[in-house]
């Protein structure tokens, strides 16, 4: 019906925009990014801790053995398929299962495409390393590998490292929330526990 608020709000914004609403030019005075910036490790892990996540610093030759011990207890996980190491006893996934099936998995094991230093980020872009969205929203722990050529400064810089018509998730760490009185609730819409191995 044409008298109905929403309506009325329409009509009356269409009218003092007029018929060729000006649009204002975007400032873009921010720091401009830098892709050849690498991000500070100590601050990464700073902000990684700061929100309750856990930071297992790596090596390459050691990233297997310290990611065993690292996932002692935990099971059954899945992890994505094009994973470039093994995950004994996991399940790859093969994008058929549904979130309840998912939500078997008592964790998942993904690599990332980048994280910033100043916001303690991490992103995921769906590629073969990191598969699907669901495989690490639903699964309670995620432990999510992050090389240190990796880690940018500031988000500007992260931004020039991502495709944006990708399916993006962004993480800063685990799943959390407050209420209006600031009780903080964990694993509302994603893992309640994520630990991040640092590969320096």
């Amino acid at each position: 019906m044409a008298d109905d608020p929403r309506s009325v709000v329409l009509a009356r914004i269409r009218a003092a925009l007029g018929s060729s609403p000006a649009v204002p030019a975007v400032p873009r005075d921010y720091r401009p990014a830098d892709p050849s910036r690498r991000g500070d490790l100590d601050l990464l892990i700073d902000r990684l801790e700061d929100y309750k996540a856990t930071v297992v610093p790596t090596t390459a030759a050691a990233l297997e053995s310290d990611l065993a011990a690292a996932l002692d207890g935990v099971g059954p996980l899945i992890v994505p398929p094009g994973l470039p190491f093994p995950v004994p006893g996991s399940t790859v996934d093969d994008g058929s299962r549904s979130a309840a099936e998912l939500d078997a998995f008592a964790g998942v094991v993904t690599c990332c495409a980048a994280a910033v230093a100043e916001t303690g980020t991490i992103a995921l872009d769906g590629s073969p390393d990191q598969g699907r969205r669901a495989i690490s929203l639903v699964p309670d722990r995620h432990f999510c590998v992050v090389r240190a050529d990796q880690v940018v400064q500031s988000v500007p810089d992260l931004l020039t490292r991502l495709t944006p018509t990708r399916p993006l998730t962004l993480i800063s760490g685990p799943s959390a929330t407050s209420d209006i009185e600031l009780d903080r609730v964990e694993g509302v819409h994603g893992p309640r526990t994520l630990v991040v191995l640092l590969v320096r």
